[in-house]
């Protein structure tokens, strides 16, 4: 079973996220911030990552920046999910090695489109 971790400080984004990825199948993974997914994704080794841009403390970005300097990590899909789609946005996340962006509000459809995207699955 695949297994993705979501990272948001919303909790009702977490459970939107949650509740399509499991009926779909997957192994959902919860952090409320950038700190408790450098952690959790170190342990668990997700197959993607789908993250919040905006957080406090620690946001997406550098979650990011970090995910994508360390050994253990450097290779999961990361995908921030953002409410805002500005093309300074777009080209910090370039920056940080970002492999997508997926903006606010999305449609289930969307999310598993770009899930199956980013897990090589067939459509």
């Amino acid at each position: 079973m695949r297994k993705i971790l979501i990272v948001d400080d919303e909790p009702y984004i977490l459970n939107i996220l949650d509740f399509s990825l499991e009926a779909e199948g997957y192994s959902v993974l919860q952090a409320a911030d950038g700190d408790e997914a450098l952690r959790m994704a170190a342990e668990h080794a997700p197959d993607l990552i789908i993250m919040d841009v905006m957080m406090p403390r620690l946001d997406g970005f550098e979650t990011c920046r970090r995910l994508k300097k360390d050994a253990k990590t450097k290779d999961i899909p990361v995908v921030m999910l953002t409410a805002r789609n500005s093309r300074e946005d777009r080209d910090r996340g370039d920056e940080v090695k970002a492999d997508g962006f997926m903006t606010k509000p999305f449609s289930p459809q969307r999310l598993l489109e770009t899930v199956q995207e980013y897990l090589g699955v067939p459509k």
